[in-house]
């Protein structure tokens, strides 16, 4: 058998480090390219753009939370001015009602006087007997 017939390690080294030296070399031309610059300012216009949306979209969702919470808060103000509405109809219903006893109570108590005085103007009448 025959010894490796390869590359020198010498040989292996260099060439490694003429490889680095060639990307090196590119990615500094790729860096200094007006083109790779370019797109570089677009993207970070379009991140700014984006990121201005974001904040927009962020603010106008506080706006209808507030918004939303002002809506609640006067719907539940109408509905307990409607409660109090409903409450004090109750109420006067119940006036009305206890007052309505109170005259129908007062028309029979009279009715029921009116038959007791002529009861007794009759049996005064029977009495005299005239």
């Amino acid at each position: 058998m025959s010894g490796y017939k390869g590359l020198a390690i010498e040989e292996r080294q260099s060439n490694a480090a003429a490889a680095k030296k060639a990307m090196l070399e590119r990615f500094r031309a790729a860096s200094q390219d007006p083109e790779a610059e370019k797109r570089r300012t677009e993207r970070i216009a379009v991140n700014e753009a984006r990121q201005v949306r974001s904040t927009e979209r962020e603010a106008a969702k506080e706006r209808q939370k507030v918004e939303l919470a002002a809506q609640a808060a006067r719907e539940a103000e109408l509905a307990a001015q409607a409660a109090r509405d409903a409450e004090e109809a109750k109420v006067r219903a119940a006036a009305e009602e206890i007052e309505k006893q109170a005259a129908l109570e007062a028309e029979q108590k009279a009715a029921r006087d009116a038959r007791y005085a002529a009861r007794k103007a009759a049996k005064k009448v029977r009495r005299r007997g005239y």
